[in-house]
């Protein structure tokens, strides 16, 4: 039969052609199913196979290594992906910025009122020798100042004034929008004291009017003062370290300027914010977080009614998901009487762009040149914990560079006494180590701790006396040292000799003396001065 001569055969590779498939046509079964062959009218056994999978190659290959034709690229470090999230800033507008702030050369440049100069260089600046602005101060001093001088020549008809200040941490941003805010402030309190006086000379003129038989109300002593609960300036910052850090530079300021100025955080008492908020001499400047404040303007929401300059500081942070409902609802209840709002940020990260774009499209955005760029006098290393020896060990391979960084970076003055003792005076390097969560604080300060290394963990955890003083040695300008005492050479002392005490204090076998670390979350990383 004509079917078992097709099947005995065994043509050549010429007899049989294949068929193109066309779109007409139904694809083809694939051969290689159990009936995958019944029903043909042409022996079609020379199809293209289809490629195989990656698993089915895995599976071929017995779980050996196979070669792939195209193969990822691996990704890069996750600290330099972090910059893809980052608003990018051309080159152009960097350079056009560096001409606008070589203009300016001292804080006398400014249009600030000269009280307000005074005050830098005796309270703000105290103790510094050439006082000069720094490139965001040169830069957004002049711009606040000017914004606010057309708001107020508008009478309250203009629309609030919307302002972006981005500059690298530590680059001097609390100067650069308390002054101008503070300036403005006192021509307002001028402006309201020439009203004051024209409404209480009408008033005398009218009292000489009057018949003498009208009887003068008494004057109430129990009258509340105009500012009392009611500021006329909130800056919004998001933890109550911060909270003292600007408010001790405001405080400062209040001595010459003569204003008064009040904090309130999570740290205080609700007698002492009750007492703060509502003192009878009035409060003009508030520096609180916005939870805090939040909660005080639903009970009583008075207290931003006077509001006309409402700053936001670290921007990235209290318009992210956790600050935001807090945040904006601040910022529409202070709206009416708002006439100046400034946002301040370390970074701009795409999802503050996109924020901004969508809530304030006309905010006019300052930035400094070298805002998303590394300092030229930060060295920026990264070290792969997935090779030997760390092998994925992140604490160890922290420990490891501490213990390099120390050794590098130890100064020793020595003095040596024949048949005595080694004294060495080291200077004491301060390290920072953040971390993502606030338990892995006391775990990698432990684990530095058991490699010699001194180390104190920082989370809101930790008490707050114990905040202050830890941040007091970390932040003070003062270097420190330490003196320790050093046996001779081991082999003069035998080899089963280890020292056991080390500044007069029992230590590991390996000591790291001049190196103190603080292990903390992004809570350590506020207000840290890269520029003195």
């Amino acid at each position: 039969m004509a079917a078992d001569q097709v099947s005995g055969a065994s043509p050549t590779p010429d007899t049989f052609e294949d068929v193109p498939v066309t779109k007409d046509r139904p694809e083809r079964r694939t051969t290689n199913s159990p009936f995958g062959g019944l029903n043909q009218t042409r022996a079609d056994f020379r199809r293209t196979p289809h490629s195989p999978s990656e698993a089915q190659l895995k599976r071929s290959a017995g779980g050996r290594e196979f070669d792939q034709k195209e193969k990822r690229p691996r990704e890069p470090f996750k600290a330099l992906k972090m910059q893809r999230a980052l608003s990018a800033i051309p080159y152009e507008r960097r350079n056009s910025i560096r001409q606008r702030i070589s203009e300016v050369e001292s804080f006398n440049d400014f249009n600030l009122l000269p009280i307000v100069k005074e005050a830098v260089t005796t309270q703000a600046l105290a103790g510094l020798v050439d006082v000069l602005p720094t490139p965001v101060q040169r830069l957004a001093i002049p711009a606040l100042l000017g914004a606010m001088k057309r708001t107020l020549a508008s009478d309250g008809r203009k629309e609030m004034e919307q302002t972006l200040i981005a500059a690298e941490t530590g680059s001097g941003k609390t100067l650069a929008y308390l002054l101008p805010i503070i300036d403005a402030m006192k021509r307002i309190e001028a402006i309201d004291a020439e009203e004051e006086t024209r409404r209480k000379a009408a008033e005398e003129i009218k009292k000489k009017d009057n018949t003498v038989f009208e009887l003068e109300a008494p004057p109430l002593s129990n009258a509340p003062h105009p500012t009392t609960g009611r500021p006329r300036v909130i800056v919004l910052v998001p933890t109550s370290e911060l909270v003292t850090q600007v408010g001790s530079v405001a405080k400062n300021l209040s001595h010459k300027i003569k204003f008064r100025s009040a904090l309130i955080s999570s740290a205080y008492s609700g007698k002492v914010i009750r007492n703060r908020l509502f003192t009878p001499t009035g409060v003009d400047l508030l520096v609180c977080t916005p939870h805090l404040l939040a909660s005080v303007a639903e009970s009583d929401p008075n207290i931003l009614s006077r509001v006309t300059h409402l700053v936001i500081d670290e921007a990235d942070s209290l318009l992210d998901r956790s600050f935001a409902p807090s945040t904006s609802a601040i910022i529409d209840k202070a709206t009416p009487s708002l006439r100046q709002l400034i946002l301040c940020s370390a970074t701009i990260p795409r999802s503050l762009d996109n924020f901004l774009r969508n809530r304030f499209p006309d905010m006019r955005r300052l930035v400094t040149p070298n805002l998303h760029a590394i300092p030229r006098r930060v060295q920026l290393g990264v070290v792969d914990v997935d090779k030997d020896p760390y092998r994925g060990n992140k604490n160890l391979a922290c420990a490891d560079t501490i213990w390099s960084i120390g050794k590098q970076a130890a100064e020793h003055i020595m003095t040596h006494t024949p048949g005595r003792e080694q004294t060495e005076r080291i200077d004491i390097k301060r390290i920072l180590v953040f971390v993502n969560e606030r338990e892995k604080t006391e775990e990698v300060a432990e684990f530095l701790n058991s490699k010699g290394i001194d180390s104190i963990a920082l989370n809101r955890d930790t008490p707050e006396q114990r905040h202050q003083e830890t941040l007091g040695a970390f932040t003070s300008s003062d270097p420190e040292t330490v003196e320790i005492t050093s046996p001779p050479k081991q082999e003069a002392m035998g080899p089963n000799y280890s020292p056991t005490k080390i500044a007069g204090r029992p230590v590991p076998k390996r000591h790291l003396p001049n190196t103190k670390v603080l292990v903390t979350t992004d809570l350590g990383s506020r207000g840290i001065d890269t520029l003195a």
